[in-house]
């Protein structure tokens, strides 16, 4: 059994931060669960290009408002507490928070945390055995 708070993973190396989101990984590969959760929160007025490849993502609205973009098709949906998005087919993508917006992000295969988005948004595949 694993158990874990917020608080435990704040300010760790789990918590990452950019100038446009900050994500809380609580789950990561190493746990050994097949996938990964993180909670992420994106700032008002952020432009994200995100483009998963290598992953599968849920992402589930908690608080805030914004528009997620498909640059495939050109659609837009609006985000608002309780909308969820699955990205199950790699589609690229737009997350513009018109408000600070707190989300839950499922990922399969689970990221190790060391990942970093390229110039394309894309996080690299980088597995990592199960403690």
């Amino acid at each position: 059994m694993i158990v874990r708070t917020i608080a435990d993973i704040t300010d760790t190396d789990r918590d990452v931060k950019t100038e446009h989101w900050r994500s809380k990984r609580i789950i990561l590969a190493g746990d050994g669960v097949g996938f990964s959760v993180h909670e992420t929160t994106l700032y008002p007025g952020a432009v994200n290009d995100f483009w998963y490849a290598n992953h599968v993502e849920a992402v589930f609205v908690v608080e805030g408002e914004g528009e997620l973009l498909d640059k495939e098709t050109g659609e837009t949906h609006q985000l608002a507490p309780g909308s969820l998005y699955l990205l199950d087919g790699n589609e690229r993508h737009q997350v513009r928070p018109r408000t600070e917006m707190r989300t839950v992000c499922v990922f399969n295969p689970p990221v190790t945390g060391r990942e970093v988005h390229d110039e394309d948004g894309v996080y690299p595949l980088i597995t990592e055995e199960a403690r």
